[in-house]
């Protein structure tokens, strides 16, 4: 990613948004504490799922069931109610929670066949398990801690969302085309990123054109992945310690 999508930009601001998923999932409204629960599993199931794997070396259909066992735990039991920001971040808390569940994993074996109450989750375990493949890693990780792993694959779901949302908000303003050309330029992991003159060749617009639509789709990027952490932050201090940490910038 190019080094203008720097969090944060030339003026240093950040989004007003202030919906935090982690207070949201102790609302006494039903539907606040689903969409909170939701948007917690969408950014954390892929990291936990390649942990399980990784760290505990557990199979491809081993790791699926205890990740929807997790969750599952994560919906029906207040999960996070029980998380205090003050004395470790979310996903510290998620990683050693799940390091439990897979040491208790003959007591998560009986619950995953009760029956037809359980909860089961859509996951897409296949991208996951391609990512894996792609990355070229072992099921005992590569590379640094495993604590380090987690992290790396947090942020990578993070980044991931935000770019998923970037598409969708482009779409709807009918930007795609600042969106395929952010894709191009600013996503392409080939090693063969091309020039401005090449992708305004490509896509039949002035070399200005690109400048001015990368400009605009990296600001819309920006916005969103602070929005996306910000979601995964319960105050605004813990958001402010989570910027510095994972962008490097200094929140005004």
């Amino acid at each position: 990613m190019s080094d203008d999508t720097k969090m944060g930009g030339p003026s240093g601001k950040f989004p007003a948004t202030r919906w935090s998923a982690i207070v949201a999932a102790r609302s006494e409204d039903p539907a606040e504490r689903a969409r909170a629960l939701e948007t917690i599993v969408a950014a954390y199931w892929k990291p936990v799922y390649k942990y399980i794997r990784a760290r505990w070396g557990k199979s491809n259909e081993d790791a699926k069931d205890l990740t929807q066992e997790f969750f599952a735990r994560v919906i029906e039991k207040d999960f996070v109610g029980s998380y205090d920001p003050a004395k470790a971040r979310l996903r510290t808390f998620l990683r050693t929670c799940v390091d439990g569940l897979v040491r208790n994993q003959a007591k998560a074996a009986r619950r995953l066949k009760r029956g037809g109450d359980a909860v089961h989750l859509s996951l897409d375990f296949d991208a996951a398990e391609a990512e894996l493949a792609r990355a070229s890693l072992s099921v005992k990780g590569s590379g640094g801690t495993i604590e380090e792993y987690f992290e790396k694959e947090w942020v990578r779901s993070l980044f991931s969302l935000a770019v998923e949302s970037l598409r969708q908000r482009c779409e709807a303003r009918g930007k795609e085309l600042q969106f395929r050309l952010f894709e191009r330029y600013d996503l392409d992991d080939s090693g063969t990123r091309p020039s401005y003159a090449d992708l305004a060749q490509t896509f039949g617009v002035p070399v200005s054109d690109v400048t001015n639509y990368l400009s605009f789709a990296r600001r819309e990027f920006r916005c969103v992945a602070l929005e996306k952490l910000r979601e995964m932050t319960a105050t605004d201090e813990e958001f402010r310690r989570e910027v510095r940490a994972l962008f490097g910038v200094e929140p005004e």
